[in-house]
């Protein structure tokens, strides 16, 4: 089945479920009502149905590959770049002045789910260059925002990070790549980076590297790393691409999906560099990139579960086996009935959790109020990994639904299984997501996510009347995340570690419930009866989720290595 984008359910949460009116009701983003949100989400998903998405089994079947040094993308993929390119949507939430739209992210994050449901392999190399465009608009000197910024909004080239290394996994502090100032402002980069998404390709124009370095006084471990701009071709007078850097892509790596997507070992040797930010700064730089990636990362997942949600759908709806009511399809078996509805309330619950944190994130940016920004860095954790998990586990739903024919690649519906399971590995791991949630966003005690709880319990009390049943669920749950919350925080930091995924997958399903109970609010007859499946089915496992938490560590770190081993 074709894939369509869901712009109408964008729409809907716009509108009625994430508060993306008050974004609209700030002076920054006061062009960015209704009208022109209906002609962003309207022309984007146009470009994903029938630019992106003919692309996908293409990338999977025919992979990136390495050939005696150049990397050759899968058919057809340098020109849907271009198709992006030119349409703006690299830039979309870039800034005005730098040639980008400076429109919400709220949008762009809404643009690169669709792009993701479409073709994830193809959308990664915009969405690595979203990130560098924000990473050097905070970042970056003068100097390097005027070269950069134009070429990397136009699509003409193109960003990459590089952080991982092979002696240090997610460890970054342990990096070893090198960086000897030369004396001119340049710096000579040495080392070796893994796992580079899109770190080189036959699109033409640059490929600019923001490498992670040491300093020659760069202290041991994170605090001493600093970051690097290292472009494959060395700028001319002009600002065009000259001499070749000493850089190159060692291989590409043969991975379980994301076959479009070249995914590089990169060697630098003795490169030039230069200086992004401070110096032994680099990891505040990074993360303004890695931020921005993770709630993209996030909705990378969502995207991919709405395509496997809408291609196991049709597969239902047209399957006959077995006896049946109604249609005689497979729709009609309760099983199917509640795989496909776990899918689409998932997906629901999911999107707009990843759209309240780009809210979150827009009404930080335009009114300077801190509360809101302290909003964004809560959720954005939940955001990557409650919506790479939702792709993960709809996807592999779907393969069920498909039942033998799904464990078949020819029907393609395998791909978004293999395609999606990096989702929750890359940008940080999702139990590194969960620790941070539970370690640097409850340094505050707490206080952010007792403020959200406490919207979540109110919007609750404001349902009850009409939906007095389910609103009493959502309120309950809220009340018992809230004092697991208040033991979370006064508890050691190995207890919290030991919960630390629970708890925040736990979280994530009251704020879903949250949307849902929104969304059912609306009087729309087929949301209510999903929200009532949610709330009902799904809901109720906050309650174990729960449990796991406030068992701490200590049963956990009793087990050992041995008992493992038995």
């Amino acid at each position: 089945m074709p894939y369509r984008s869901p712009v109408s359910e964008f729409q809907f949460l716009l509108d009625h479920v994430t508060g993306y009116a008050a974004v609209t009701a700030t002076a920054r983003f006061a062009e960015a009502g209704a009208e022109t949100a209906t002609a962003i989400l309207t022309e984007a998903g146009r470009l994903s149905d029938a630019v992106m998405a003919p692309l996908n089994r293409g990338g999977d079947q025919t992979p990136a590959r390495l050939e005696n040094g150049i990397v050759r993308t899968s058919p057809g993929f340098a020109a849907g770049f271009k198709t992006i390119a030119e349409g703006g949507w690299i830039g979309i939430a870039a800034s005005v002045e730098s040639g980008g739209m400076g429109l919400p992210m709220t949008l762009t994050t809404a643009v690169n789910d669709m792009m993701s449901g479409a073709c994830l392999s193809l959308a990664l190399n915009p969405l690595m260059c979203q990130g560098q465009i924000e990473a050097l608009e905070h970042h970056a000197s003068e100097e390097i925002r005027a070269l950069y910024l134009p070429k990397l909004i136009s699509g003409e080239w193109t960003g990459t990070m590089n952080l991982t290394e092979p002696q240090a996994g997610s460890d970054v502090g342990a990096l070893a790549t090198k960086a000897e100032p030369v004396g001119d402002g340049t710096h000579r980069i040495t080392g070796q980076k893994i796992y580079i998404s899109w770190g080189d390709h036959d699109f033409g124009g640059n490929v600019c590297h923001l490498v992670l370095a040491r300093l020659p006084e760069g202290v041991p471990g994170t605090k001493g790393i600093s970051l690097f701009m290292v472009p494959k071709f060395l700028p001319d007078a002009e600002g065009n691409p000259g001499q070749r850097n000493s850089l190159r892509v060692m291989s590409l790596e043969h991975k379980l999906g994301l076959h479009g997507s070249p995914t590089a070992v990169m060697a630098y040797e003795g490169a030039t560099g230069w200086l992004v930010g401070a110096p032994h700064g680099g990891m505040a730089a990074m993360f303004t990139m890695m931020n921005n990636a993770r709630l993209g990362v996030g909705v990378q997942g969502i995207g991919v579960a709405e395509a496997a949600y809408q291609q196991a759908l049709a597969y239902a709806m047209d399957r006959k086996q077995g006896r049946t009511g109604g249609s005689g399809t497979i729709v009609e078996h309760a099983d199917v009935r509640r795989m496909l509805a776990t899918m689409k309330a998932e997906v629901f619950a999911a999107r707009s959790i990843a759209l309240s944190c780009a809210v979150a994130i827009d009404l930080a940016r335009a009114t300077g109020d801190a509360a809101w920004k302290t909003r964004a860095a809560l959720l954005t954790p939940i955001a990557k990994a409650f919506g790479t998990e939702t792709g993960i586990t709809v996807s592999g739903l779907g393969v069920q639904v498909h039942g033998g024919a799904g464990f078949i690649e020819q029907t393609g519906v395998a791909q978004f299984s293999r395609d999606v399971r990096v989702t929750a590995i890359y940008e940080g791991t999702n139990g590194i997501q969960a620790m941070d949630l539970v370690g640097r966003k409850m340094m505050d005690g707490g206080e952010a996510a007792f403020r959200l709880l406490d919207e979540v319990c109110e919007g609750a009390k404001a349902a009850k009347g009409r939906l007095d049943g389910l609103a009493e669920a959502v309120w309950h749950a809220a009340e018992t995340l809230r004092e697991t919350t208040e033991w979370m925080v006064q508890c050691p930091a190995e207890d919290r570690n030991a919960g630390a995924v629970p708890y925040l997958m736990a979280f994530a399903r009251v704020l879903g419930a949250h949307a849902h109970l929104k969304a059912a609010a609306t009087g729309d007859v087929g949301r209510l009866r999903l929200a009532t499946f949610y709330i009902r089915r799904l809901l109720p496992e906050h309650a174990a989720l729960l449990a796991h938490v406030r068992e701490g560590a200590s049963d956990l770190m009793a087990i050992s290595p041995e008992d493992l081993a038995a």
